[in-house]
């Protein structure tokens, strides 16, 4: 190859969701989750083109306007976008959405299936898969195909799982194509895929083998996904290149930690409306604060960090009154029936911490079921205790944030099953998920730690959290991308 693909035009981004967000009245609104914030630095950091699925009617409405073809967006944000939104028939979207990529896809790669109840494989889980989430992946790809009718040799970044069979079909309508692939959830060892049926399991991982380059946010992740590419497909496997042998292919599989912004969260730490939720926490304040920030997910693990928190009032009864854990939880997929279930336990577990431990003065447990960034920011910035004590979690922003921010050398509980912790986790409490006496043991551990090692501690996160952002993160993939492409 006489010209490296990183240096080609045009990039192609493809993710479920966009940037931005169309609503009623032309209003525009930034695409929400972890997956846009990374990407957005992405598309601003070089000239791109982002294919996503359209999110709602308004969406649909925007994009027949433009006669289904890209358009340039400003996202109310900040920065200015190519994108094209597709539109998949709704029937198929839901079951692509809610039947498959989750919870089927998301419950396997977080080990989220009790396997002696769930799930019951049946027609209408493959009839999803083939007519639902291949549907969607095939207007996607289409979208892809035809915005590259023109160029030549282009890259294409594709995002996440919802979108696991869509390299092979780019790969069948242009072989020229170098194709990139980023997962950002955990990728779990091979038993957790034997609950897919053969057909399907095989369809997925071939659809990713179509791939030049597959990366992930740790180490982990990678070596788990070399290993089912040798126990599920029979596959050779180099461990220590990180390369997988497809016929007469070589896929690289890395691993790319997502830094967070952290210029850009200092500037909103610093902001007005940050300020007012400060003075309202600090008013309210007692001599201790717990803080947790989280999507309302079943991988989170929020109901055991409530029970470990009642375990160590329970244990600790000298901090009754003197402590508050507040819980910032932003409502997620209630459609599913598992996620609206776990909502309801979520409420009715902190009704029975409170009803145990309180006091006409005080409520141990404050709960708050929304996403406002400036009010998790405020709070970042005086917890005592930062809770991350997620069962699998694929990076884990909050953990980096968090320590960012913070101005009492607050210290961070973290989970060793979060991807943050292959980074953090020498400068953090680290802790079994599952084992709630360590959590409650922990949570007292950080309130009476030494002030040197709270010191040591948060200067460490903060100096790990500081030393790479995005534009890093994007430049190390675009790296690999120049070399993979001068190498074949």
């Amino acid at each position: 190859m006489s010209q490296a693909p990183a240096q080609r035009t045009p990039l192609v981004l493809v993710s479920n969701r966009g940037p931005v967000t169309f609503h009623a009245g032309g209003e525009v609104q930034r695409g929400s989750g972890g997956l846009v914030t990374a990407l957005t630095g992405l598309a601003s950091h070089r000239r791109a083109l982002w294919i996503a699925s359209a999110m709602n009617e308004w969406d649909a409405e925007v994009s027949l306007a433009n006669n289904g073809r890209s358009f340039p967006v400003r996202s109310p944000a900040g920065g200015e976008y190519q994108v094209r939104l597709v539109v998949s028939d709704p029937e198929a979207y839901d079951h692509f959405y809610n039947v498959f990529a989750n919870p089927m896809l998301w419950f396997i790669q977080h080990y989220l299936w009790d396997l002696s109840n769930a799930p019951d494989i049946r027609r209408s889980e493959v009839d999803a898969f083939e007519h639902g989430y291949n549907a969607v992946n095939e207007d996607l790809a289409r979208a892809v195909v035809e915005e590259l009718e023109d160029a030549e040799e282009p890259v294409v970044m594709v995002h996440d799982y919802h979108l696991y069979t869509l390299p092979n079909l780019v790969r069948r309508a242009r072989p020229d194509v170098f194709l990139h692939h980023f997962i950002h959830i955990p990728w779990t060892q091979s038993d957790a895929w034997r609950v897919l049926p053969t057909g399907i399991r095989s369809e997925i991982f071939n659809g990713l083998l179509a791939n030049d380059i597959i990366g992930f946010h740790t180490r982990s992740y990678r070596r788990n996904f070399l290993q089912c590419c040798r126990d599920l497909m029979d596959l050779e496997v180099d461990f220590d290149r990180g390369v997988v042998h497809c016929g007469e292919r070589e896929i690289w599989v890395r691993a790319y930690p997502l830094p967070i912004d952290h210029r850009a969260t200092r500037m909103i730490a610093q902001s007005s409306r940050v300020n007012e939720f400060e003075l309202d926490l600090l008013q309210r304040r007692r001599d201790f604060l717990i803080l947790r920030v989280d999507r309302a997910d079943l991988s989170k693990n929020i109901l055991r960090g409530f029970s470990a928190f009642d375990l160590f009032l329970e244990q600790h009864p000298e901090f009754s009154e003197r402590i508050t854990f507040v819980a910032q939880l932003m409502p997620s997929r209630t459609d599913v029936p598992q996620y609206a279930e776990y909502l309801e336990r979520i409420e009715a577990l902190v009704a029975v911490v409170n009803h145990r431990h309180g006091t006409p003065d005080w409520m141990p447990i404050q709960l708050k079921l929304r996403d406002d960034l400036e009010e998790a920011i405020a709070a970042y910035k005086h917890y005592d205790v930062l809770l991350v004590n997620a069962m699998f979690d694929g990076m884990n922003l909050v953990a980096k944030e968090g320590p960012l921010v913070n101005e009492r050398e607050g210290v961070s509980i973290l989970s060793e099953n979060t991807g943050a912790h292959e980074e953090l986790g020498e400068y953090a409490l680290s802790v079994n998920p599952f084992d709630i006496q360590e959590l409650a043991d922990s949570i007292y551990a950080a309130l009476t730690m030494d002030p040197a090692e709270r010191r040591r501690r948060a200067e460490g996160l903060v100096e790990i959290v500081t030393s790479r952002d995005p534009g890093d993160w994007i430049d190390e993939q675009l790296a690999d991308i120049k070399a993979k492409g001068l190498s074949q």
